[in-house]
């Protein structure tokens, strides 16, 4: 009977031991998952900031192309042709 009693003893012990060890998972879960959303909504903000910055960029070098910078140029008068050619099929709609 002793052995019996020392059988249930272990497997408290043990189950004691599991939901122990269940409950730290449970809670490291809980505080990894709040985490990854602190993380996504970082990399959504650089994403965002990213974006943002590369359209300031752009327009930098749009305006120093109008500037007179010769480094640019070549854009500046693509997207001047292509502004006119968007100008005169709106205005040829128009027209229509």
């Amino acid at each position: 009977m002793s052995d019996l009693s020392e059988i249930v003893a272990t497997l408290e012990n043990r189950i004691s031991k599991l939901l122990h060890k269940f409950e730290t998972l449970k809670q490291k879960n809980v505080r990894l998952e709040l985490e990854t959303e602190e993380t996504q909504k970082l990399l959504k903000t650089s994403q965002e900031e990213a974006q943002t910055w590369k359209e300031k960029c752009g327009s930098l070098q749009l305006a120093n192309s109008m500037l007179g910078s010769d480094q640019h140029k070549r854009e500046t008068k693509l997207k001047i042709n292509a502004l006119v050619r968007e100008i005169d099929q709106c205005i040829s709609q128009l027209s229509d």
